[in-house]
């Protein structure tokens, strides 16, 4: 038999035990993530291509071994109408639509989400593209227009995050003296996240102790008079490859302080990458749990920066010990 002649299809045929509901449960999951077509239960349609032969045979292999009773045969298609109508069977049109109803939704909540949220988001969201993808094997215009939706959507997240981030300035870190930046008014952008929060913690305990703070819609609202910290020409913000909790602790002199470099790393890892220390997903989830329930941002420094506090103690304790 010639290549050209070789059946264009396969067919899993599956009898399971009514007692075998393991069986029958780890049967499905296999056939759904190879992509089968059900034909009737018990019958599943994959076309020859990607291997899928000697993964069904596998299959077939294992359910005979675990007490059912399964055979891969091959299917030849009596006409081109035929074929067309098992062609039919693999649309991934369904799977599509559904996938843009959530790159429509998560575009809507680019702005309010954090970017640690939003790289979640697209990590979760490119998790189930690429699992539609896997199984698309005739692929048409419903997959030409979900990669397009798909790019698009990749570059709205990129514009968000790239908005919602300082840029990092390159230029001599300053070195201050704490007695100078007494009461003082200290501005950031609202809805505080990782390196905002921290800082104004790092500020009020540290550095100000009477500092006032104002949250901003924008930092084009910050008063002359204000320090900024953490957005584009603030007078506090990145530097080089420092986020802007570890720029004002080299400004002030603080990273002498163990337990403050260790939450250095913390607070950069979740904000820009990097090693991840082990503490941070607990802080990052406490964080997010903080920000959905607090109702501003006065508050949820209040609390955020309890945890703050005890992660310093614990982190100079563990010096200690």
């Amino acid at each position: 038999m010639t290549k050209q002649q070789q059946p264009a299809w396969h067919l899993l045929i599956v009898s399971v035990p009514t007692s075998g509901a393991t069986l029958r449960m780890r049967l499905w999951r296999s056939v759904k993530s190879l992509g089968c077509a059900s034909l009737r239960d018990g019958a599943y349609l994959l076309p020859d291509i990607n291997n899928h032969s000697e993964a069904l045979t596998e299959l077939a292999e294992q359910t005979n071994a675990e007490g059912g009773q399964a055979w891969v045969v091959d299917v030849v298609p009596r006409s081109f109408e035929d074929h067309e109508a098992f062609r039919a069977l693999f649309s991934r049109k369904e799977g599509y639509a559904s996938l843009a109803g959530q790159l429509t939704q998560a575009r809507k909540e680019l702005g309010i989400q954090s970017p640690a949220e939003t790289a979640k988001t697209l990590k979760r969201l490119r998790k189930e593209r690429d699992a539609i993808r896997h199984i698309d094997f005739f692929p048409d215009e419903a997959s030409l227009a979900a990669e397009a939706a798909w790019d698009d959507f990749e570059d709205a997240v990129k514009a968000a995050l790239v908005a919602d981030e300082p840029q990092a300035e390159e230029r001599p870190i300053p070195q201050l003296r704490i007695a100078d930046y007494q009461e003082r008014t200290w501005a950031t952008r609202r809805n505080l996240w990782v390196d905002r929060v921290a800082s104004a913690w790092l500020i009020r305990s540290f550095i100000d102790p009477h500092a006032r703070f104002l949250w901003l819609d924008s930092p084009s609202a910050c008063p002359e008079d204000a320090l900024g910290f953490d957005f584009d020409n603030a007078a506090f913000t990145h530097i080089g490859d420092r986020v802007t909790f570890e720029v004002l602790l080299a400004s002030f002199g603080l990273d002498s302080d163990p337990g403050l470099v260790r939450l250095g790393a913390l607070v950069h890892a979740l904000d820009v990458g990097g090693p991840v220390p082990a503490e941070a997903s607990g802080f990052e989830a406490i964080m997010a749990g903080a920000r959905a329930r607090l109702a501003d941002d006065d508050a949820l420094l209040a609390e955020i920066g309890s945890v703050l506090d005890s992660l310093h103690f614990h982190f100079n304790k563990e010096r200690s010990q």
